[in-house]
Protein backbone atom coordinates (compact mmCIF):
# COMPACT_ATOMS: atom_id res chain seq x y z
CA UNK A 1 0.00 0.00 0.00
CA UNK A 2 1.73 3.24 -0.57
CA UNK A 3 1.53 6.43 1.61
CA UNK A 4 -1.07 8.29 -0.03
CA UNK A 5 -3.68 5.13 0.27
CA UNK A 6 -2.03 4.87 3.83
CA UNK A 7 -3.09 8.62 4.42
CA UNK A 8 -6.53 8.44 3.09
CA UNK A 9 -7.57 5.36 4.81
CA UNK A 10 -6.57 7.16 8.03
CA UNK A 11 -8.35 10.31 6.59
CA UNK A 12 -11.42 8.19 6.77
CA UNK A 13 -11.40 6.67 9.56
CA UNK A 14 -10.81 10.36 11.05
CA UNK A 15 -13.98 11.69 9.50
CA UNK A 16 -15.85 8.59 11.14
CA UNK A 17 -13.97 9.43 15.15
CA UNK A 18 -15.28 13.53 14.54
CA UNK A 19 -18.49 12.43 13.50
CA UNK A 20 -18.96 10.19 16.43
CA UNK A 21 -17.22 11.99 18.90
CA UNK A 22 -19.80 14.81 17.33
CA UNK A 23 -22.45 12.32 18.55
CA UNK A 24 -21.11 11.63 21.84
CA UNK A 25 -20.76 14.77 23.60
CA UNK A 26 -24.19 15.92 22.76
CA UNK A 27 -24.71 13.05 24.84
CA UNK A 28 -22.91 14.81 27.57
CA UNK A 29 -23.76 17.91 29.85
CA UNK A 30 -21.09 20.53 31.04
CA UNK A 31 -22.89 20.91 34.34
CA UNK A 32 -23.74 16.82 34.86
CA UNK A 33 -20.34 15.73 33.97
CA UNK A 34 -18.02 18.35 33.72
CA UNK A 35 -14.91 16.03 33.49
CA UNK A 36 -16.55 13.67 30.61
CA UNK A 37 -17.42 16.94 28.72
CA UNK A 38 -13.67 18.28 28.90
CA UNK A 39 -12.55 15.05 27.56
CA UNK A 40 -14.67 14.44 25.15
CA UNK A 41 -14.21 18.30 24.12
CA UNK A 42 -10.55 17.68 23.63
CA UNK A 43 -10.31 14.55 21.97
CA UNK A 44 -12.67 16.11 19.39
CA UNK A 45 -10.81 19.02 19.04
CA UNK A 46 -7.72 17.12 18.82
CA UNK A 47 -9.15 14.27 16.00
CA UNK A 48 -10.78 17.09 14.03
CA UNK A 49 -7.32 18.50 13.96
CA UNK A 50 -5.93 15.39 13.21
CA UNK A 51 -8.25 15.17 10.16
CA UNK A 52 -7.65 18.68 8.91
CA UNK A 53 -3.65 18.04 8.92
CA UNK A 54 -4.51 14.67 7.16
CA UNK A 55 -6.89 16.68 4.21
CA UNK A 56 -3.60 19.21 4.03
CA UNK A 57 -1.05 16.73 3.47
CA UNK A 58 -3.23 14.61 1.08
CA UNK A 59 -3.55 18.11 -0.68
CA UNK A 60 0.29 18.75 -1.10
CA UNK A 61 0.86 15.49 -2.26
CA UNK A 62 -1.28 16.25 -4.98
CA UNK A 63 -4.30 13.81 -4.24
CA UNK A 64 -7.37 14.49 -3.44
CA UNK A 65 -8.55 13.75 -0.13
CA UNK A 66 -11.03 11.05 0.73
CA UNK A 67 -14.49 12.93 1.28
CA UNK A 68 -16.45 12.61 4.59
CA UNK A 69 -19.61 10.28 4.42
CA UNK A 70 -23.38 12.09 5.05
CA UNK A 71 -24.04 9.67 8.20
CA UNK A 72 -21.55 7.10 10.00
CA UNK A 73 -23.19 4.34 12.08
CA UNK A 74 -23.13 5.29 15.54
CA UNK A 75 -23.81 3.63 18.68
CA UNK A 76 -27.48 3.15 20.08
CA UNK A 77 -26.22 2.61 24.22
CA UNK A 78 -24.63 6.12 24.90
CA UNK A 79 -27.47 6.91 27.44
CA UNK A 80 -25.54 7.29 30.37
CA UNK A 81 -21.78 8.56 31.06
CA UNK A 82 -20.81 5.23 31.46
CA UNK A 83 -21.46 4.08 28.10
CA UNK A 84 -20.46 7.27 26.30
CA UNK A 85 -16.79 6.63 28.14
CA UNK A 86 -17.02 2.72 27.34
CA UNK A 87 -17.94 4.08 23.16
CA UNK A 88 -14.86 6.87 23.51
CA UNK A 89 -12.69 4.44 24.61
CA UNK A 90 -13.69 1.71 21.92
CA UNK A 91 -12.51 4.88 19.66
CA UNK A 92 -9.51 5.70 20.59
CA UNK A 93 -8.81 1.74 20.28
CA UNK A 94 -9.69 1.58 16.85
CA UNK A 95 -7.53 5.33 16.42
CA UNK A 96 -4.74 3.29 17.55
CA UNK A 97 -4.70 0.72 15.32
CA UNK A 98 -5.34 3.43 12.72
CA UNK A 99 -2.07 5.09 13.53
CA UNK A 100 -0.31 1.63 14.06
CA UNK A 101 -0.96 1.26 10.66
CA UNK A 102 -0.27 4.62 9.37
CA UNK A 103 3.33 4.03 11.66
CA UNK A 104 3.93 1.13 9.46
CA UNK A 105 3.03 2.00 6.11
CA UNK A 106 5.01 5.52 5.62
CA UNK A 107 8.52 7.27 6.09
CA UNK A 108 10.32 9.91 7.23
CA UNK A 109 8.36 13.40 9.01
CA UNK A 110 4.98 11.45 7.66
CA UNK A 111 6.13 8.60 10.22
CA UNK A 112 6.95 10.97 13.20
CA UNK A 113 3.93 12.50 12.69
CA UNK A 114 2.14 8.79 12.75
CA UNK A 115 4.12 8.35 15.86
CA UNK A 116 3.12 11.02 17.92
CA UNK A 117 -0.88 10.78 16.91
CA UNK A 118 -0.47 6.72 18.23
CA UNK A 119 1.44 8.02 21.60
CA UNK A 120 -1.26 10.48 22.36
CA UNK A 121 -4.47 8.37 21.28
CA UNK A 122 -2.70 5.37 23.28
CA UNK A 123 -1.78 8.25 26.75
CA UNK A 124 -6.26 9.66 25.54
CA UNK A 125 -7.03 5.73 26.13
CA UNK A 126 -5.90 6.21 29.60
CA UNK A 127 -8.77 9.36 30.14
CA UNK A 128 -11.33 6.80 29.17
CA UNK A 129 -10.72 4.46 31.56
CA UNK A 130 -8.39 2.03 29.27
CA UNK A 131 -5.02 0.20 30.23
CA UNK A 132 -1.71 0.73 29.07
CA UNK A 133 -0.38 -1.74 26.55
CA UNK A 134 3.03 -2.42 25.60
CA UNK A 135 2.43 -2.03 21.70
CA UNK A 136 -1.02 0.59 21.34
CA UNK A 137 -2.57 -0.34 18.17
CA UNK A 138 -1.47 -3.77 17.70
CA UNK A 139 -3.58 -6.40 19.40
CA UNK A 140 -1.68 -9.28 19.18
CA UNK A 141 1.40 -7.48 21.59
CA UNK A 142 -1.90 -6.19 24.11
CA UNK A 143 -1.09 -7.15 27.64
CA UNK A 144 2.04 -8.43 27.34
Amino acid sequence: MSEVQALQTTLAAEHAVVYVLGVLGGQTSQSANPALFTSLSETYATHRGRRDHLTRVLTDLGATPVPSEPAYDVPSDVGTPGAVTRQALALERSCASTYAFLVGSTTDELRAWAVRALQMTAVRELVFRGTPEMFPGKDEQADR
